[in-house]
């Protein structure tokens, strides 16, 4: 005999040898799958037939909140914005600048007048809001 014809004729015969689960198809799924979220005391509903029924306890607290993957701010891909990386640099660069009062290049010096004029203002406008003399 070939080879071609033995292999399916070997493999037929040792058909009754597998055992019988094998050869029987499963049972069907159940009608239904319930799932349920259930919070602070309430009960889980009992099945019914077929079905099941999945509960799932919540605390009583987040009863009326978003749900979790709701409140979460998903992050931010790219890095920093284009704006927020100009602002950074502009604001590096403005130590060396005229006006800026620090120790800092040659005119450093020329904006600490400016800059405590602008804190003045700005506590005097702090206390006229809160009604202090």
């Amino acid at each position: 005999m070939r080879p071609r014809v033995v292999l399916p004729l070997v493999g037929f015969l040792l058909l009754p040898l597998l055992p019988s689960s094998a050869l029987a198809q499963a049972e069907p799924p159940p009608e239904r799958i319930i799932n349920l979220l259930v919070y602070g005391d309430d009960p889980c509903p009992q099945s019914q037939g077929d079905d099941i029924v999945v509960c799932a306890r919540k605390p009583e607290a987040e009863r009326y909140r978003i749900p979790k993957k709701l409140r979460e701010k998903p992050a931010v891909s790219g890095g920093p914005g284009w704006g927020s990386q100009v602002a950074t640099m502009e604001q590096t660069q403005r130590q060396t600048l005229p006006n800026s009062c620090n120790a800092i290049g040659s005119n450093g010096f020329t904006g600490c007048t400016a800059q405590m004029l602008q804190q003045w203002f700005a506590e005097r406008r702090m206390q006229e809001s809160a009604g202090e003399p």
